[in-house]
């Protein structure tokens, strides 16, 4: 089938222009000036289907490079499977995640990628591709990381935190980022000094302070910082790539600006909850209700200035992209296990479809560029983790995963019911029992979204179908300096 979707603007990472754009099958054949006739006279003549642009965005398919579908954690599991978190973050305009395949301690590295592919194949509604969590880093692990890229997997994920799950120390790291430097794979770090919050916990704990607000008293920003210095003088000793995972700190931030102002390949992804939510509002709210925007890295204080940093970072380029880090809890029978006790609260907050949405608000309210928008959420991401060329861009011979952004429509997020079961109009689609994001306001629309040619949703509706996403394999980063 021949696509042209015409008389909008087309939106890169470099700029906006009126243009016409011709997809024949699954991918993009030629982006052309408006009413061009080098294709024929009448061009929209000889195709399948037009759809019309005008006054309209037309970007390339987000790519959501952090989420965490099916994810065992905290004695539970991630409420959104492959079916329906690919399926919300089609609603939202992302046409492309990459998950977190999970080696579990004691765990062989590639059972643990073929668990995730299990889970995966025939159920998503996108593409989607794999980062590797090594759980385990033992001499196994470390051969096992010579075949990654052979699989499509060119990154891997260690955890400065959480003892006793995910917990590597130094010396594994360091094994690591040797291996890291050794291949080209891309170290993805969880960078907090666990074994620091885990005495923090347990003084908290002991003092009778156990409401969802001390999760993030806990995980201090001292801490963040600690941890993140930690992992780029390593990653600078053994000439690693380094990728820090959901900066929230302002102080994070700066180690990353300071080490790529000397030239290392260091670099840092925010959150949408970082960029909006904070401790006060979210996590400090009455009773247990803040439970619902638990994560680590945790929220941050408002009054000490993170959220407008961190929106300063994406402008400077000091922070190179937006995930989301999308592990989605109900509040009832998961949420409400840390009942009482802050430490048991499962981990992880839902926007996977949401992030288009909450960033071009930061174009409305002149926080971001309309083309940093497209870089930070689709062109970056792409580059960074090796799917350039096919995706995160608009042009031939690229996959056909296409937005059309409605700069005059509205979207109202929150959750899709009332308590009485009836339809609230609201943008919510994802398997959770509440909305970390009820009651914000986009002042703009999704309005059409197209998956390697195929339109997935359309007039509010959802048209595509289980099983539409094929896993994508990758290449080694494209962003290195």
């Amino acid at each position: 089938m021949k696509t042209l979707i015409r008389n909008g603007t087309v939106v890169s990472a470099t700029g906006s222009s009126l243009a016409d754009v011709l997809i024949d099958g699954e991918t993009i054949a030629a982006v052309l000036a408006p009413g061009s006739t080098l294709l024929g006279l009448d061009l929209a003549a000889s195709v399948d289907r037009v759809i019309d642009a005008i006054g309209k965005y037309v970007i390339p398919g987000g790519i959501d490079a952090h989420t965490h579908m099916q994810l065992p954690f905290g004695g539970t599991a991630a409420s959104d499977t492959f079916e329906t978190g690919t399926r919300a973050a089609a609603w939202g305009g992302t046409t492309t995640i990459i998950d977190f395949a999970v080696q579990s301690y004691g765990q062989r590295v590639f059972d643990g990628l073929a668990a995730w592919h299990e889970k995966a194949a025939g159920n998503c509604a996108i593409d989607y591709a794999f980062h590797q969590i090594i759980g385990d880093l033992n001499a196994d692990s470390l051969q096992a990381m010579d075949g990654l890229l052979a699989e499509g997997v060119s990154s891997f994920k260690l955890f400065m935190a959480y003892p006793g799950v995910f917990y590597s120390d130094d010396a594994q790291i360091l094994k690591a980022m040797q291996k890291s430097a050794e291949t080209g794979l891309m170290t993805m770090m969880h960078a907090e000094n666990g074994p620091a919050i885990d005495v923090l916990v347990g003084q908290l704990l002991a003092e009778g302070k156990t409401a969802p607000y001390y999760h993030g008293i806990a995980r201090a920003w001292q801490l963040e910082e600690e941890a993140t210095h930690r992992a780029i003088m390593l990653a600078n000793l053994t000439g690693a790539p380094l990728y820090v995972v959901h900066v929230s700190a302002k102080q994070a931030v700066a180690q990353l600006a300071a080490a790529r102002d000397n030239g290392q390949n260091v670099f840092g992804e925010t959150c949408p909850q970082y960029l909006y939510l904070s401790l006060e509002e979210n996590l400090g709210a009455p009773g247990f209700e803040g439970a619902k925007w638990v994560c680590s890295t945790p929220l941050r204080s408002r009054a000490e200035g993170h959220q407008d940093h961190l929106w300063q970072s994406l402008r400077t380029n000091d922070l190179q992209l937006v995930s989301t880090d999308h592990c989605p809890f109900c509040m009832k029978g998961q949420k409400d296990l840390g009942v009482g006790d802050f430490s048991r609260i499962p981990n992880g907050i839902g926007s996977v479809e949401h992030r288009l949405d909450l960033l071009y608000q930061g174009v409305v309210t002149g926080r971001i560029s309309l083309e940093r928008w497209v870089e930070i959420t689709s062109t970056t991401p792409a580059r960074m983790f090796g799917l350039y060329g096919k995706k995160g861009v608009i042009q031939p011979g690229a996959d056909a995963d296409i937005v059309v952004y409605d700069p005059n429509g509205h979207t109202s997020i929150g959750y899709g019911t009332d308590e009485n079961g009836e339809p609230t109009g609201r943008s919510h689609h994802m398997n959770m029992d509440h909305s970390a994001w009820e009651g914000y306001e986009i002042d703009g629309h999704v309005d059409i979204v197209l998956s390697r040619g195929k339109v997935v949703i359309a007039e509010n509706s959802y048209l595509g179908a289980r099983g539409d996403g094929r896993f994508v394999k990758r290449g080694l980063s494209q962003y290195l300096i």
